[in-house]
C-alpha cells in the first residue's frame, strides 16, 4: 500500500492530467481490451509515458505491465493496436493482426522493439488485468448488444472507448440502434458515438451521432467495423445501446456504408 501511494505521488502531475472526480481516479483513455490486455495512453497524448510512469498507470488500476506472451495471446484473438507501448521488464512493442506499410511494416505478429536501455523513453503502455472494467474491446461473436459504460445509468465524463467488431470472412455486419441519449451539441463536437466501416478510426467514417434521435440501421461493406465513444469533461447523458448481427447476405431496409473492400481474413 505504501509503495502504491509513493508511485502516485511521484507521478502526480501525470495523474492530474488524467483527472480526479470526487477524489476517485478515473480511467479515461481505455482504448481496447482483449484477454485481459489493454492499451493505455497518457491523457496528454500518444507516446508520453516513461517506463516508471507506465508501471504506475497499470498498477494504480489494479494490473501490471503485460508480458510479451500475454500481448501475443491477446493478438491471437484479434487484439490489434498500431502504437508501441511499454511491456514487462522494459520491453517495447505492439500487436499487429492486419499489417500495412504504415502499421507493422508489413509484418503480422508482435512488432518488438526489444528491451530498452533508456527507461526514460516515452511510449504508451500495455497493461494486463483480467478483472479490469470493460470499456470497448475486440468482439467476434455473431451477435451482441453493446452499451455505453454504466448503461442504463449516465456515462461518466472524459471517456474514450473503442469496439472492434470482426466477424467471419465473407460476412457483413448489421448495426441497429436500440437507444441513444448522448449530449447534443452542434455537429456533435462534445460527446459523440462514431461508426467506421473499417479496421480503425481513420478511414471509412459512416457517421457521428449524438442527441436523442435513433439513427437508421447500417450494414457494413466488409467483415470489420470500428465503433468509438467519446465524452468530454462536462455534460453527460443516458448513453446508448446498439445491437450488431453478422449477416451472410445483405438485408434490405438498412443503409450500406460507402467504403468497399474492407474484408479482413484472419
Amino acid at each position: 500500500m505504501k509503495t502504491m501511494i509513493f508511485l502516485v505521488l511521484v507521478f502526480l502531475d501525470e495523474t492530474f492530467g488524467w483527472g480526479f472526480k470526487n477524489g476517485v481516479f478515473h480511467n479515461s483513455i481505455w482504448l481496447e481490451q482483449a484477454a485481459g490486455v489493454y492499451h493505455r495512453e497518457s491523457r496528454n497524448g500518444k507516446y508520453k509515458l516513461t517506463y516508471k510512469e507506465a508501471k504506475a498507470v497499470c498498477g494504480y488500476e489494479g494490473g501490471s505491465l503485460a508480458t510479451y506472451d500475454q500481448l501475443e495471446a491477446a493478438r491471437q484473438i484479434g487484439f490489434h493496436v498500431c502504437a508501441a507501448g511499454w511491456l514487462h521488464r522494459g520491453r517495447v512493442g505492439y500487436p499487429i493482426v492486419k499489417p500495412t506499410f504504415n502499421c507493422g511494416f508489413g509484418k503480422k505478429g508482435i512488432i518488438d522493439y526489444g528491451f530498452r536501455l533508456n527507461k526514460s523513453e516515452r511510449w504508451d503502455a500495455y497493461c494486463y488485468n483480467p478483472q479490469a472494467k470493460e470499456c470497448g474491446g475486440v468482439l467476434t461473436e455473431q451477435e451482441r448488444i453493446i452499451k455505453s459504460p454504466g448503461y442504463p445509468d449516465h456515462y461518466e465524463n472524459d471517456q474514450i472507448c473503442y469496439w472492434h467488431i470482426r466477424v467471419n470472412y465473407g460476412q457483413r455486419i448489421f448495426i441497429e440502434f436500440l437507444d441513444l441519449d448522448i449530449e447534443e451539441y452542434i455537429d456533435c463536437l462534445s460527446d459523440y458515438f462514431e461508426i467506421y466501416d473499417s479496421y480503425d478510426d481513420v478511414h471509412g467514417l459512416v457517421g457521428r451521432y449524438c442527441g436523442y434521435e435513433i439513427p437508421e440501421s447500417i450494414i457494413s461493406t466488409g467483415n470489420v467495423m470500428t465503433l468509438k465513444f467519446l465524452s468530454d469533461g462536462s455534460v453527460t447523458g443516458g448513453g446508448f445501446q446498439i445491437k450488431y448481427t453478422a449477416l451472410d447476405s445483405e438485408r434490405n431496409g438498412a443503409n450500406t456504408s460507402s467504403e468497399a473492400n474492407n474484408e479482413l481474413e484472419y
